[in-house]
């Protein structure tokens, strides 16, 4: 008698699954913030051929599907799968095979680590990145003296963390062809007393960078490799790469192609004339990893290089405004012809000077043309009345640990009056309706919890300063998680297909143990990603 109940009890089983929908996997038992229109929350979801196939209640999902593979999430927190609105994906991973300098707190200890890095690599040519003399006692621009003395043969170039000025010594500016008399538009040679001091601030830089060893295709491998692992270890799915020219975005293309990458990449073009030929007459490229539908155009410089552009001159250096890396008629130009097209301009714009020529222009270029999304990407610095450019559509792409890295000395570069119309995301949410938040890596760290941090507290790691940084412009927890999910899909025209968990987009989620929409604000820095899935498959 026992036995056939228990076969009626195995039938019976087998029925109830038979008129269930197989899946390839359901996780249940969480909370799962959907990020949907009503921000709704759910605990369970069903996951097939990459894609959610339907979410709600654990009891709603395991009555509707049956899969081989439930994960019982035991109550963990599940997130859409983190953007990073304006990064440097391929330069991070290159910088992971050269000489890191970031965190020097003096010159003596940048040269110290050029020394060691010789001494281990051997190299024929030293490249590095990260210095920044805003940590260091002496806050001015080194020069190549020493860099000169310690290494007369061997070409040095030093970049400094924002990626708006280097330090070379003469081997390397020999190889360049750089001397006291060179000129270059949009950027700066800097000669004192009528010799090179190596410095050279934006445009001029890409001399020096045109005269270095071109990398092998398995080291960019290598480099692509190395970051898409540092992405997913922390929780990110997609990747708005900040200006690439065409041989990086075919190689990523064949590595997603060939299943070697699995990183989402949104591939804004580096504008050049060239690129901006090539890619308005190809069209939009579109893969279900790769989005190629942007170009990625050089406004002005940076604020702690003093290459951002501004109105006024620097309060501490007088009769210096910066510069526009482009006369603003070839600007124009660039602009009318991508607005004849299908694609974005997305526009570094770092100074108020900047934003307010890149505003009218985009103004003016897009009159009648409907749904663009155009993008200012760091709108860094804003005069009050450039603020409502932002109700045409113009979408500000900012990075809100730019406002905690630079909140030490921005006031001495901008003084008290402009400070207050800086790092002001709050009021630009307020008219555009939203942000799209990134990092600015490697200038910044790829944490994205960092960035969540900063945008909500307005402070740094070590909870600094009281109150926050102008708290004004700080933003709620849901807006943050929006601008880090939704709105920066929405931004590249991919909100019906990533960006929050919701039946028919792909599954990109990350899962913590905590929950960063609830716990005290200053724990989240700490908080660190169980498992990251992109497109169903577990990549961490």
């Amino acid at each position: 008698m026992k036995f056939k109940i228990a076969l009626l009890s195995v039938l019976v089983t087998f029925l109830a699954n038979a008129q269930k929908q197989p899946v390839d996997f359901i996780i249940t038992n969480a909370t799962v913030y959907t990020v949907n229109k009503n921000f709704d929350k759910a605990e369970a979801f069903a996951v097939s051929g990459g894609k959610i196939v339907a979410i709600g209640k654990t009891e709603d999902i395991m009555n509707e599907f049956v899969s081989g593979n439930v994960y019982d999430a035991k109550n963990k927190f599940i997130y859409p799968g983190f953007y990073d609105a304006h990064a440097h994906f391929y330069s991070y991973g290159m910088n992971l095979q050269t000489l890191d300098l970031r965190g020097t707190k003096s010159f003596e200890e940048v040269i110290e680590r050029v020394t060691q890095f010789r001494k281990s690599k051997n190299p024929a040519f030293i490249e590095g990145r990260g210095w920044d003399q805003n940590d260091w006692q002496i806050k001015e621009f080194p020069n190549n003296q020493i860099l000169d003395l310690i290494f007369p043969d061997i070409p040095v170039v030093l970049t400094r963390i924002d990626g708006h000025a280097l330090l070379a010594n003469s081997k390397a500016l020999e190889l360049a062809g750089i001397t006291p008399k060179t000129k270059v538009e949009g950027g700066q040679v800097e000669v004192k007393n009528g010799a090179l001091t190596g410095i050279l601030i934006d445009n001029p830089m890409e001399l020096v960078y045109k005269s270095m060893p071109k990398p092998s295709r398995k080291t960019q491998i290598s480099a692509l490799k190395a970051a898409e692992k540092v992405m997913f270890d922390h929780g990110l799915t997609t990747i708005n790469e900040a200006g690439l020219d065409r041989d990086v975005i075919n190689l990523i293309d064949s590595l997603q192609r060939e299943d070697r990458m699995d990183i989402n990449i949104y591939a804004m073009v580096k504008a050049s004339k060239e690129n901006v030929d090539y890619y308005t007459k190809k069209g939009i490229y579109k893969t279900d990893r790769l989005n190629v539908r942007s170009f990625k155009f050089m406004g002005d410089g940076a604020l702690g290089s003093r290459g951002a552009c501004l109105h006024k001159p620097y309060s501490d250096k007088p009769k210096h405004f910066g510069a526009l890396l482009s006369p603003v008629k070839d600007i124009r130009a660039i602009a009318k012809q991508i607005a004849n097209s299908d694609f974005q301009m997305n526009t570094h714009a770092i100074g108020d000077s900047t934003n307010t020529v890149l505003l009218k222009i985009y103004k003016e270029v897009l009159t009648g043309k409907v749904d663009r999304r155009w993008k200012i990407e760091h709108a860094q610095i804003m005069q009050e009345k450039d603020f409502d450019y932002f109700k045409l559509g113009i979408i500000p792409s900012v990075q809100p640990t730019h406002a905690t890295s630079d909140m030490y000395w921005s006031t001495e570069r901008l003084g008290m009056d402009r400070i207050k119309n800086a790092y002001a995301y709050k009021k630009m949410l307020q008219k555009a309706g939203l942000v799209a938040l990134g990092t600015d890596f490697p200038i910044e760290e790829v944490n994205p919890m960092y960035t969540f941090y900063a945008a909500v507290a307005r402070k740094d790691l070590k909870n600094w300063p009281q109150g926050g940084f102008q708290s004004e412009n700080a933003l709620t927890r849901e807006e943050t998680l929006k601008g880090m999910t939704i709105w920066a899909a929405y931004s590249n025209f991919e909100e019906n297909e990533k960006g929050s968990l919701e039946a028919g987009k792909w599954a990109d989620f990350t899962i913590f143990d905590a929950d960063i929409m609830t716990m005290p604000i200053d724990m989240v820095p700490a908080v660190k990603p169980k498992n990251t899935f992109v497109k169903g498959k577990q990549v961490k």
